[in-house]
């Protein structure tokens, strides 16, 4: 654990280099949550569209990085890991010229209780 999942706009395809962003995430979570390197597992999806307000430009563009984690982080290492993600985000991804980018990054606590894994093969 954690289960990291990045959504990023079809705009930003090709611009930023995901497994560079994805390692320095998990470095981050070891770091700042005292995850297990081989706990951190980091999904990327691209996202056709997004549309901001009722009237956002056609350039907009978003990141947008979830973690679920096991329960029992202070408030403030969650903070600590929200901020580093932000600041990692902003120095891997650079959107195309005139291109507003969002960011945005939710810790939230999965259910210990329902939680379950498979591994196969290997």
């Amino acid at each position: 654990m954690p289960q990291i999942s990045v959504d990023y706009s079809a705009g930003l395809a090709g611009t930023f280099d995901r497994r560079a962003l994805g390692l320095a995430i998990n470095r981050l979570a070891e770091e700042t949550i005292d995850a297990k390197p081989e706990s951190c597992k980091t999904v990327f999806r691209q996202s056709e569209e997004l549309v901001v307000g009722t009237g956002g430009e056609a350039g907009d563009v978003q990141v947008f990085v979830e973690f679920q984690i096991f329960p029992g982080r202070s408030p403030e290492a969650k903070a600590a890991l929200s901020e580093g993600v932000l600041k990692l985000v902003a120095e891997h991804v650079r959107p195309l010229p005139g291109a507003r980018l969002f960011s945005a990054v939710d810790v939230a606590d999965i259910d210990r209780d329902c939680y379950r894994h498979a591994v196969a093969g290997g």
